[in-house]
């Protein structure tokens, strides 16, 4: 049996979890296992999972409220040991600093291009060298 990656999708808003699952489906990429999603709309939920199972990647809105996704990512990069790469939802382009200072591994903006959230979701679980977050897909 194939393994396959956890990915945690932070977000409060059901449809943005839902967005994040269709748009990467159960596969991102053809040399990438296929992908388990663990959905958190808290972050305490967050912080659970994160202790509880092996996570892979996380997806981190950053228009979450009231724990938004940019300072989830700063506390769990200071926190946790071996902290998973994440990948940020930002809302305008004009944000990539912000996702600069979160310590963010890649980011995307929302609305999300499924193409290019499963390109940068996939470069993730490949375990690409951590890269500037720039925005990935932006025009």
């Amino acid at each position: 049996m194939q393994p396959t990656a956890t990915v945690l999708v932070y977000s409060d808003d059901a449809g943005t979890r839902e967005q994040v699952r269709l748009a990467a489906g159960r596969r991102p990429a053809p040399d990438v296992p296929p992908v388990r999603y663990l959905e958190c709309a808290t972050l305490p939920a967050v912080l659970r999972a994160l202790e509880e199972h092996r996570i892979d990647v996380c997806v981190l809105d950053g228009e979450t409220a009231p724990a938004g996704g940019m300072g989830v990512c700063r506390q769990i990069k200071d926190e946790v040991f071996r902290c998973p790469p994440v990948l940020l939802l930002m809302g305008r382009p004009q944000d990539a600093w912000l996702a600069t200072w979160s310590r963010a591994d890649a980011a995307v903006t929302h609305p999300l291009d499924p193409a290019a959230f499963a390109d940068a979701l996939a470069g993730l679980l490949r375990g690409a060298p951590r890269q500037d977050p720039h925005l990935v897909g932006a025009p």
